[in-house]
């Protein structure tokens, strides 16, 4: 949301950010380098490891 000045400040970027926020706040040590913070990545790859996990162990049990 920080790519749209103001967006925080809306309904629909304080609904999104109370949901967002804490999952990203485990990530959060990581500092941002350069003024980017690239916790969010780091916090889409382990989503996806997370998934990738569960498929599997899903396939095993099906």
């Amino acid at each position: 949301m920080s790519w749209f000045p103001g967006a925080y400040q809306t309904g629909l970027g304080r609904f999104l950010a109370s949901i967002c926020e804490p999952y990203l706040e485990i990530f959060r040590f990581i500092p941002p380098l350069g003024g980017i913070d690239f916790s969010p990545l780091v916090a889409f790859f382990a989503l996806g490891i997370v998934e990738k996990g569960l498929l599997f162990f899903l396939s095993l049990i099906l």
